[in-house]
């Protein structure tokens, strides 16, 4: 699964670089097995994906006061595409008029577009790309943190995707579960700081799939929200 083939690939990752660390009784592969495990086991959850549907609910909340609310029908098609079928949704503000209405027009149109930047930067780092990965590996910036000695560390990759931002995937030694997923990063500068937060669930044939990630943009004390919930085959 997802979250499996992200930990051994990972693991192999810091400890190819970083020397014998005693972590746990990992078995010894070596590092092009373990990167083909994981783009081996990325494609069997994606392919297992395929075969169910779920609700996508996206939040923006701005100043703690939520802003607009998004459901979605998630499903694959015939042609393998993803489609989103919006079920549910904010209405959108109504407009004034006159000056003060353009210029709460304006506002809102570069903050719709600013939180629009903020969602796409979401699904640009969950789930991870075993291209940058590898990429961040062959770069020698891969470092490892032991959280609890024989039971979790956390993996961390810097300049995974943009310059200065660090990609950490926190796993279960013992299972090689991936936990949950930590992004600093930023959107129009590195002074536009970002952070996300992902956690991952586990379907009932063992599928794994993100189930909820929050991003925070504390420069616009801004906060968005995607949660995946009600997963069914739909064959």
């Amino acid at each position: 699964m997802q979250s499996k083939a992200i930990g051994i690939a990972v693991l192999g990752a810091a400890l190819a670089l970083c020397g014998p660390i005693s972590l746990a009784q990992a078995p010894q592969v070596s590092l092009p097995e373990r990167v083909a495990a994981l783009k081996a086991n990325l494609a069997a959850s994606q392919a297992n994906l395929r075969h169910y549907e779920w609700i996508e609910t996206i939040i923006v909340s701005l100043n703690g006061e939520e802003k607009s609310r998004k459901q979605q029908r998630c499903y694959y098609g015939a042609d393998g595409a993803l489609q989103k079928v919006v079920v549910d949704a904010s209405p959108p503000p109504a407009t004034k008029p006159g000056l003060r209405g353009r210029i709460i027009a304006n506002k809102t149109a570069e903050l719709t577009a600013y939180m629009q930047s903020a969602v796409s930067l979401v699904k640009s780092y969950v789930p991870p790309d075993p291209a940058k990965i590898q990429a961040a590996k062959d770069t020698g910036k891969v470092s490892i943190d032991v959280l609890v000695p024989g039971q979790s560390a956390r993996i961390n990759f810097r300049d995974y995707q943009i310059p200065g931002d660090t990609l950490s995937v926190a796993i279960d030694i013992a299972s090689n579960r991936v936990a949950g997923v930590t992004v600093a990063s930023y959107l129009d500068s590195p002074t536009d700081v970002v952070t996300m937060d992902a956690h991952m669930g586990q379907l009932d044939d063992g599928t794994s799939y993100t189930s909820d990630i929050t991003l925070n943009a504390p420069t616009k004390k801004l906060t968005v929200t995607v949660q995946n919930t009600g997963y069914r085959k739909t064959s």
